[in-house]
């Protein structure tokens, strides 16, 4: 019978990490909360036998997220055979809040603590043996990111499954253990011994789903409901309060016994760092920098530079290496498939088709993987949680809170992992919002058509690519705003509560693992749905109804041709018009990447036939800011669970982008001299759009 050890700690405690040492898996890590929002299993690296999961980090086991609910059904209904408990070694107060409650499930706990080279850095010494006689499990030492001790955690974990059940050994006044023994004796009774204090405990808390769980009868609660308010009124505090400050009481007496500080008063080095990264008025223009020194590099300089020997050379004409001229894969292949006599129509689906539309893809992928490698290290050393942080003063004045931001620092990569962390955000207001608002960052997908038309349309111009990533910004704080003033999100703002991890050098393992599974994930798309695309995009712009019938026949009366000439005059006002971008657009739905391979194959290299430098960036703000892929929608719905609130999102994305967009391209045709009847609609919206900005919040 296999084993199961359950994964359990506190967000950045390095849960995650530690799970991809042990089974050799690569679940994203990510230094804020919200990275794992659903339980994940791998096993056990040598042990087919043992299963090792995952769950949400967590800070109680008095859920009041869905990440939390989450992890304490799995603990309590599933059972597993044992809990290896990560403890942030240099936070052990608030992590032992956690762990004493695990010692209480009846289930057997190791506890192993996790950064201890930042305790003794600190002039910190913890006295394991005696945490494990406090605690009454066993307690080891571990480095997740370096890999010191986590073998031993896991044989400990391996070796305790077979053992006795946790006791745990904290206890609290006498008067509250009197009415938790009363609790267990008048409805415990009936379950195994070593469940009923933590199901006591939780009863006393007047916790509602343990309640339900428990199918306790009016009369019982009512019964146990007078030792609760006579408890209560001796101690002149509510139940859950008193339960809190309890448990600190005990943590408190741990500590004393087991740890031993030295130089106090010491300012480590990430308190040295955040006086400067978090600081009211620097904190902001930092922020801005990092991630325009981010964009830059990845888009404009260094990633602009391979991406056009990618595009030119490898996926172009060729290109010139050590003195010889080395021909492009569309030339080779091209002159391969002349000297076989290869069909025209299958030589252009090969070459003009495939080659030219995933090509123009994965001649990004250089960029790609650049933008991940920054993305990486940002996370990792501590930084992207100070994000939210300083985002949280902006955002709460927009009716967003900090907590909002970690789904759209997590969407930088993919939307369908940012619009899933939206579940750690307790309002169901604040979170359909942050759904609604979370694909306006630009995601990895939407990096090559960025890149695309910076270089084809604005040559490589510096501000192209950082002023997309700040327009999603603004388009996040102007929805919160108008949102936030209507009576479906009306409400206080949730209160943002988040732990700044301490500051470390990553390792280049992480960065090299986490970079190459955003990236491979990318190509991966590259040879699946996007060569579909490209293979439909050249099938049905190269075939239609000619005088022989249906056949090959010139683009312009191509099936795409006619299907793109209908809907191209939704799409005039905003600049771009003809047949061919409204057709990328289209296919931009399945994937944001469609997009350049459909510029591939319709365009070929001469994309500045089809655009002005202002149509160009009428089109890049839609996309960016539109609906997102189909399998972002499918997440929306998802999570929305309501037919009614998913169209609302589709509805809104769909307005704002048009919106934005049109007002862009009418009001720079003004510069020429251009005023016509989408001038004045462009005015009228923009009067619309500050009148629900500034007007007064709904009653």
């Amino acid at each position: 019978m296999a084993i199961k050890i359950a994964l359990a700690g506190n967000p950045n405690s390095g849960k995650t990490t530690l799970f991809n040492a042990l089974t050799g898996l690569n679940q994203f890590v990510g230094n804020w909360p919200g990275v794992t929002v659903e339980k994940t299993e791998g096993k056990l690296k040598g042990h087919e036998d043992v299963i090792m999961t995952d769950l949400p980090g967590i800070y109680s086991l008095s859920p009041y997220s869905p990440e939390e609910v989450a992890a304490r059904d799995y603990l309590t209904d599933e059972r597993p055979n044992v809990i290896l408990n990560i403890i942030d070694a240099a936070n052990l107060e608030r992590n032992l809040f956690l762990t004493t409650q695990l010692t209480e499930l009846g289930i057997p706990v190791v506890a192993a603590l996790n950064f201890m080279d930042v305790v003794k850095k600190n002039g910190g010494k913890i006295d394991t043996a005696c945490l494990s006689k406090e605690l009454g499990c066993q307690v080891v030492e571990i480095s997740a990111l370096k890999g010191d001790g986590i073998s031993e955690a896991a044989q400990m974990a391996v070796k305790a499954a077979s053992g006795a059940k946790t006791i745990p050994q904290h206890r609290f006044s006498g008067g509250v253990e009197h009415t938790l023994a009363h609790i267990e004796e008048a409805v415990l009774h009936n379950l195994p011994q070593e469940q009923q204090r933590f199901f006591a405990v939780k009863l006393f808390e007047r916790d509602k789903k343990i309640i339900e769980k428990l199918g306790l009868q009016p009369e019982q609660v009512a019964h146990i409901e007078e030792d609760i308010q006579r408890r209560e009124g001796a101690l002149e505090d509510d139940s859950e309060s008193i339960i809190i400050a309890e448990r600190y009481t005990c943590i408190d007496s741990i500590i004393k016994d087991c740890i031993k500080i030295k130089n106090k008063d010491r300012i480590n080095i990430s308190a040295k760092i955040d006086k400067i990264v978090t600081n009211r008025i620097l904190a902001l223009p930092i922020f801005a920098a990092v991630m325009f020194i981010m964009y830059f590099i990845s888009v404009t300089t260094v990633g602009s530079i391979v991406t056009e020997w990618a595009n030119e050379g490898v996926f172009g004409e060729g290109w010139r290496f050590f003195g010889l001229w080395v021909p492009g894969i569309p030339v080779l292949l091209g002159n391969f498939l002349e000297a076989i006599h290869c069909a025209e129509w299958l030589h252009s689906l090969i070459v003009d088709g495939i080659v030219a539309g995933v090509g123009a893809v994965l001649g990004f992928v250089p960029q790609i993987f650049i933008l991940f490698m920054f993305l990486a290290f940002i996370e990792s050393c501590g930084y992207m949680a100070r994000i939210a942080f300083i985002t949280d003063r902006i955002f709460r004045r927009f009716g967003l809170s900090g907590k909002s931001f970690i789904p759209m620092l997590i969407g930088t990569g993919c939307s369908v992992p940012g619009i899933m962390a939206s579940r750690t955000i307790k309002n169901d207001h604040d979170r359909k919002m942050t759904i609604i608002t979370t694909s306006f960052i630009p995601c990895s997908a939407k990096l090559p058509v960025i890149a695309l038309i910076a270089g084809a349309l604005f040559g490589g111009a510096w501000w192209v690519a950082p002023s997309a990533y700040f327009l999603g910004i603004t388009a996040i704080m102007c929805s919160g705003v108008i949102l936030k003033k209507t009576k479906m999100f009306s409400g206080d703002t949730a209160p943002f509560v988040m732990e700044l991890p301490v500051y470390h050098w990553p390792t280049a393992g992480n960065i090299v693992r986490s970079m190459w599974e955003r990236g491979w994930s990318f190509i991966k798309k590259a040879g699946t749905i996007i060569l579909l695309a490209a293979i439909f995009v050249w099938f049905a712009s190269n075939f239609g109804w000619g005088e022989n019938g249906f056949g090959m026949v010139d683009m312009e009366q191509s099936i795409l041709a006619g299907f793109g000439g209908a809907i191209s005059p939704f799409f005039a006002p905003l600049g771009w018009g003809s047949w061919q971008a409204a057709v990328a657009a289209i296919t931009g739905l399945i994937a944001k990447e469609n997009i350049v391979g459909t510029f591939g194959i319709l365009y070929g290299v001469d994309l500045a036939a089809g655009f002005t430098m202002l149509s160009a960036y009428s089109f890049l703000v839609f996309n960016l800011l539109c609906v997102p892929c189909v399998a972002a929608v499918g997440t929306i719905k998802r999570e929305m669970n309501n037919r009614k609130w998913f169209w609302a999102a589709i509805g809104y994305q769909t307005v704002l982008a048009y919106t934005v967009s049109l007002c862009i391209f009418q009001f720079g045709m003004l510069f020429s001299g251009h005023f016509g009847l989408w001038t004045v609609v462009a005015f009228l919206l923009t009067a619309g759009f500050l009148f629900l900005l500034f007007r007064p919040a709904a009653e």
